[in-house]
């Protein structure tokens, strides 16, 4: 059996406004583009992500509570650097959540409002 995780797809109010946020964050390039869907990924190839505009969109709460639209999932992005990365993360447009649970990974909110991390393996302490 062959099998390959190929595409993470996206809703969001504006697909070309968010996958461009991707772009720049990730340094992915547009892989296809039609009006209302885009479709980015790593300029080596992998795994790409696809946004679609969705007019009756609903952007997830988080951390969500009784009642709020809740996430479906999130992307998880390894930094070497938290602190530049997320000076980066936030000129790009991404809001920090108010709710940070980790000392090694920064919560933020794309410009649509879904969640996503940059986290830091821990470093081995020198010896």
């Amino acid at each position: 059996m062959s099998v390959r995780l190929s595409t993470v797809a996206f809703e969001a109010p504006d697909a070309h406004a968010i996958a461009g946020f991707y772009l720049r964050l990730l340094g992915y390039v547009v892989r296809a583009e039609e009006p209302d869907w885009m479709l980015i990924g790593p300029p080596e190839g992998g795994t790409a992500l696809a946004f679609e505009t969705s007019r009756g969109y609903v952007p997830p709460v988080w951390p969500a509570g009784p009642g709020d639209q809740r996430m479906m999932l999130h992307l998880d992005i390894e930094v070497d650097d938290l602190a530049a990365e997320t000076a980066r993360a936030l000129s790009e447009g991404a809001r920090l959540a108010d709710h940070q649970p980790q000392e090694d990974v920064r919560v933020f909110l794309d410009p649509a409002g879904h969640p996503f991390c940059l986290w830091v393996r821990e470093q081995p302490a020198p010896q």
